[in-house]
């Protein structure tokens, strides 16, 4: 069976050579680029990358800028890419390389994951890419790839066969262009290999070499066990603004969206009455309501189905009220960390504190 995957190297490195996409950190082989790019590009698209990785390495050029960054900074040029863990990693990452290897990423696979938050993937993409040791970066794309061409039906969410598919990359790895084979596997699986029904195999080099191309079974793989039903929460999210000012609060040290800022919310879906009631329970005097409607926002394991209201309130003689910070609409925007998950409510923070709906109270 390794004999197939043998074959494919030539019309993959081929195609590649021509289809491979201009992507910003492929200009230069360089260590601290592609970390940052396969970092950012999980859980993310490309597209939505490129400019996030252009604005990071303009604010954080190298690893020792990076390990010296305020985490509220961080978190700033982090905004919307979401899964914030990922940013906290690397920067503790970027720490232990600046202590331990003079701020020069290893090219050790084994060096490389013992830095926080990089796994065997990231490790590989770093070795092979940057520097040209054959060793697999196998993500989703290459797990997809690899299942078709071979027409496996093992369950790609066990480890055991990420670990196989692994293992066989590896014994036929090209030693001069390893890089070249890792991303022209994963390019493929972004561009042509698609999930489901979206695989363009008339487009694909490999199809003549494809078992699943020839006994019909593209749109059956691969197999993957699904994950766990998401718990559903409903909440609503309160967007309290005072004049030019808006409401906004620190989220706590653990958990979900661990110390970024959020707009006031509360758990269940409330009426005008009840959130005018809770707004007049926060020592604050409401003066219009307007409803914002509904929004849903996916995480990993759980799901929120959002209500929003906009509340305007009597000017406050202070800057903060409760445990809530009224910052305006730039200091907001400039320097505050707000989640993706708030983007349907966020919108309407206005700097005018303007309300189109004046109905009283």
């Amino acid at each position: 069976m390794l004999g197939r995957l043998q074959d494919i190297e030539k019309p993959l490195l081929d195609w590649y050579r021509v289809n491979k996409r201009p992507l910003p950190w492929r200009m230069r082989k360089d260590p601290y680029e592609i970390w940052i790019s396969e970092i950012m590009c999980q859980q993310t698209r490309v597209e939505v990358v490129k400019d996030y990785f252009t604005r990071f390495l303009e604010a954080l050029p190298t690893v020792e800028a990076l390990a010296a960054c305020p985490q509220e900074r961080l978190m700033k040029l982090w905004e919307g890419l979401g899964y914030y863990n990922r940013a906290r990693n690397m920067q503790t990452a970027a720490q232990q390389v600046v202590e331990r290897y003079q701020g020069k990423l290893p090219a050790d696979p084994k060096a490389l994951k013992s830095l926080k938050g990089i796994g065997d993937y990231t490790a590989g993409a770093i070795a092979s890419i940057a520097y040209d040791i054959p060793v697999p970066a196998v993500d989703g794309n290459v797990l997809r790839v690899i299942s078709r061409v071979m027409e496996r039906r093992e369950d790609i969410a066990k480890q055991s066969v990420r670990r196989r598919i692994e293992q066989e990359i590896q014994e036929v790895m090209p030693t001069d262009r390893p890089g070249d084979y890792d991303q022209a596997l994963m390019e493929l699986g972004a561009l042509v290999c698609l999930p489901g029904g979206q695989a363009k195999c008339s487009q694909c080099p490999l199809e003549s070499l494809c078992l699943a191309a020839a006994h019909g079974t593209v749109e059956a793989l691969p197999v993957k066990s699904r994950p766990k039903p998401r718990k559903i929460e409903k909440r609503t999210v309160l967007v309290i603004q005072d004049g030019d000012c808006v409401a906004i609060r620190k989220r706590a040290s653990k958990g979900l969206l661990a110390d970024l800022y959020e707009l006031p919310n509360v758990e269940e879906h409330l009426n005008e009455k009840e959130v005018l009631d809770l707004v007049r329970s926060m020592d604050l005097v409401p003066l219009r309501i307007r409803p914002l409607g509904e929004a849903k926002h996916v995480f990993s394991h759980v799901e929120w189905r959002m209500l929003g209201y906009q509340v305007r309130v009597q000017q406050l003689e202070g800057k903060q009220q409760g445990d809530m910070i009224f910052a305006g609409h730039t200091e907001v925007q400039r320097d505050h960390a707000i989640p993706s998950a708030f983007d349907a409510f966020v919108g309407d923070i206005k700097g005018d504190g303007g309300v189109e709906d004046r109905r009283e109270p």
